[in-house]
């Protein structure tokens, strides 16, 4: 039950997600916003969720996760009602400015009641597969049903839909969910909170906007970030747990495997529509059917890792999004390249869900029930980054070129490149020698539990 509702939770904000995507275009046009706008829909959603996830992590550490938990869900229920009212581009972007601080409440307090209510091992590799198959499932599922829903209703629908899910979601969480402890002397470091939080605004925003002025900002922000985590006696992010190989490595890792994969579904798209004409529908399907077989992976990856280790799936798994997205770097002018383009999704698809299960199981391996929240904020963060990042920086290469066919190979030849790169450097990271030895339940080189 507990799992249930946790994943349910995940799965709406996931699918949400994925309709105002679909919807953007009638939405921006619905409360007159000029075409130029439409990409603040989306950005004004994920400043606040990734900006404050790490914060927001701690917080429910501190003061109690289902507490975080349903005030995300209240939050984000209002956000919608506001957004399904909105009138004016103002209304809808503080609206989408809620739902994303909802997102950074909800996410990494609902997994860190995940990850604290399974015990590290084969049981709680399962559960994290469980959902990373339903994230993966509820952003394939709005992009298949968000056309239709807007177009049989309207773009409103896309953020109403929402509220129904949330109350369920409250009423369900206090019957099934305890509270978690929390400690008896709570600390918040603010000087970190605000500087780590203001540091990571200020760079996606410097990455959306190409402002190199917003990016000293950011860059200053977060090393003063560190150098009060250095001195804090009651430290944000303790340097001990940024430091561990498992979350250092794993956080990489997640931050490659999503920013490459989002940026290029952004050039396929491009691609599928500008240059051989297809429709957003077509386009939608071309993209959804190998979305839900993908779903298999995030279960299949939770057995295997207890099997195989973390460090051999996730490494794999990382090549398997980069060798799928190889022939893509080929693609001609003709609807043939279909025959190409269709299996490589099922394949890419595949292995980036297991490196999502993959990642998120090493980043919160070997921390006490304590520190979970920490944990769970940063891959929640990581996330929110990736998706923030990856299609301004592959999109702004593609764009060096004077042909967008010539761009677009060239930007995904990038792509290959670090996410192979980064899998050989995620596999020398995560040796066991480069991980602490300590009195009680550790995770060695295979993923494996044993008493150090």
């Amino acid at each position: 039950m507990v799992l249930s509702v946790l994943l349910l939770a995940g799965f709406m904000v996931s699918v949400d997600f994925s309709i105002l995507n679909v919807a953007l275009p009638d939405t921006g046009a619905g409360v007159g916003m000029a075409v130029a706008d439409f990409p603040w829909i989306t950005a004004a959603y994920m400043l606040p969720s990734a900006g404050f996830a790490l914060l927001f992590g701690r917080v429910a550490d501190l003061f109690g996760r289902r507490r975080l938990f349903m005030t995300g869900m209240v939050v984000l229920a209002v956000a919608s009602f506001l957004g399904g009212l909105a009138t004016s581009a103002e209304m809808l972007l503080t609206a989408r400015a809620l739902q994303g601080l909802a997102t950074a409440l909800a996410l990494p307090a609902a997994m860190s009641l995940l990850t604290t209510t399974f015990a590290e091992g084969a049981v709680r590799e399962r559960a994290l597969g469980i959902n990373g198959a339903l994230l993966s499932g509820g952003f394939t599922v709005g992009a298949l049903v968000g056309g239709t829903l807007v177009s049989l209703l309207s773009w409103r629908a896309a953020f109403w839909i929402n509220i129904p899910v949330a109350v369920l979601v409250l009423v369900c969480t206090p019957l099934v969910i305890s509270e978690s402890r929390v400690p008896q002397r709570v600390a918040l470091d603010l000087p970190g909170a605000v500087t780590v939080s203001g540091g990571l605004l200020a760079v996606i925003y410097a990455v959306v906007e190409k402002s190199l002025l917003a990016a000293v900002i950011g860059v200053l922000l977060l090393a003063a970030f560190w150098a009060i985590e250095l001195r804090a006696s009651a430290p944000l992010a303790p340097l001990r747990i940024l430091g561990r190989p498992t979350v250092k490595w794993g956080n990489y890792a997640g931050l490659v495997v999503f920013a490459m994969e989002t940026g290029m579904i952004f050039l396929m798209t491009l691609y599928l529509q500008n240059v051989l004409a297809f429709s957003p529908l077509a386009t939608g399907l071309i993209f959804g059917i190998p979305g839900l077989a993908a779903v298999a992976a995030g279960v299949i990856a939770g057995r295997v890792i207890g099997r195989f280790g973390v460090r051999k799936v996730l490494t794999v798994a990382m090549l398997v999004q980069a060798v799928a997205t190889f022939p893509l770097m080929f693609l001609g002018v003709n609807r043939a390249a279909l025959a190409i383009l269709v299996p490589a999704l099922f394949i890419g698809f595949f292995g980036h869900v297991a490196s999502i299960v993959a990642y998120t199981v090493t980043g919160t391996s070997g921390l006490p029930d304590e520190e979970q929240g920490l944990a769970t904020g940063l891959t929640s963060m990581t996330q929110q980054v990736a998706i923030s990042i990856g299609i301004p920086i592959l999109s702004a290469i593609a764009a060096t070129q004077e042909l967008e066919l010539t761009g677009i190979h060239l930007a995904l030849g990038l792509n290959v490149a670090v996410t192979v790169g980064s899998a050989g450097l995620v596999w020398v990271g995560l040796r066991r020698r480069d991980i602490p030895a300590a009195v009680g339940l550790q995770i060695n080189d295979e993923g494996k539990e044993f008493v150090g």
